[in-house]
């Protein structure tokens, strides 16, 4: 019992700590996007939501890793197995739709 509390806890940890230092839009964006007029200006824009889909794919790589992880050796995990797979397969689908979301905003800008 104490080693799945200790487990649960180190892998809450884990993500708080790797959400505080993820910072997906270090530009002030609202400012960027308002005074986006130029070519360039929205080639930054598109090289920056670029750059943000990169990093939720390497956090969906990540993810699926552990997820395999997870289903080749739940016994591991014991009861907790399921969840830990329910928890990462939902974070990789949330990081798969950001990273197209990402594409998507930057192939818009490329065509402004």
């Amino acid at each position: 019992m104490k080693t799945t509390h200790l487990i649960a806890l180190l892998l809450t940890l884990g993500l708080l700590t790797a959400c505080a230092e993820m910072n997906p839009h270090p530009m002030d964006m609202s400012q960027a996007l308002q005074s986006a007029s130029s070519k360039a200006d929205h080639q930054a824009l598109a090289k920056h939501y670029d750059e943000a889909a990169a990093e939720m794919q390497l956090k969906v790589d990540e993810h699926k890793k552990l997820l395999s992880q997870y289903e080749s050796k739940g016994y591991l995990y014991g009861r907790q197995a399921e969840d830990f797979k329910a928890h990462c397969q939902r974070l990789v689908d949330i990081y798969e739709n950001a990273a197209q979301e990402n594409l998507s905003m930057a192939k818009l800008h490329r065509q402004m």
